[in-house]
């Protein structure tokens, strides 16, 4: 396993999975890599186990026997909840992990899974995740971010963004008008993390012009075989 040295300090996470043996493994193997664990057997028991601890994050397996994963996340987020979401999920297919990042997840990880895995991918999400609270108000056109507050407003509403989203926005925001290239984004986003491909670029690309673009003018822009860019035409 990872050193636990390496663990964020005093992380706390929900382990969502209805099979008590994988939930067991998963909160043991976090325990000793430093995390704190609660568990949750259900997406009701997920809500209510959020409600109840508050975690840093929240592993979450998509086949839950009454409320599935992705809606367990849709329903944090539209109750305006940020929390970052690891998907566990055994479909494997680009549609199903883009509905994941649609319903407000910021990663997943294909069952059979190694544990090894997981704890780096949640420490990934955390450092990408945690920044500091001081940071200035953006604003491009009529796009304004708080970071200390994790809000973002457009033309006077608010978007809900999830952690990675907002990660992204931020990063576009800080390089408006400057063309950003995919590699510069895994880098620059997801921290140089192994194993994340163009195509989830894309899939978080896709989402958030879905959600900032949703009135005119469209501010997130593909320059193709290039990049993205925050401009205003």
């Amino acid at each position: 396993m990872p050193d636990t040295a390496a663990a964020t300090p005093d992380a706390s996470v929900l382990v969502v999975d209805d099979d008590a043996s994988i939930r067991d493994l998963l909160c043991a193997a976090l325990r000793l890599n430093g995390f704190h664990t609660y568990g949750a057997d259900s997406g009701q028991a997920a809500l209510t186990g959020y409600a109840t601890h508050r975690p840093d994050i929240v592993v979450l397996d998509v086949g839950l026997p009454d409320i599935d994963g992705f809606a367990v996340a849709r329903r944090l987020r539209e109750a305006g909840n940020q929390v970052p979401v690891l998907f566990l999920t055994a479909r494997g297919t680009v549609a199903d992990r883009i509905e994941g990042l649609a319903a407000g997840g910021d990663d997943y990880v294909g069952k059979p899974f190694s544990l090894e895995e997981v704890v780096l991918r949640l420490r990934a999400i955390l450092r990408r995740t945690s920044g500091p609270a001081d940071e200035n108000l953006l604003r491009y056109a009529d796009l304004m971010m708080d970071v200390s507050a994790h809000r973002v407003v457009r033309a006077g509403a608010d978007i809900l963004l999830s952690a990675t989203e907002f990660n992204l926005l931020h990063y576009l925001m800080v390089n408006a008008e400057v063309v950003v290239s995919k590699d510069k984004i895994i880098d620059r986003v997801w921290h140089a993390d192994a194993g994340r491909e163009s195509r989830v670029v894309e899939s978080f690309i896709s989402q958030l012009r879905r959600k900032v673009d949703a009135v005119d003018p469209p501010l997130i822009h593909t320059i193709r075989g290039v990049g993205y860019v925050l401009r205003r035409s």
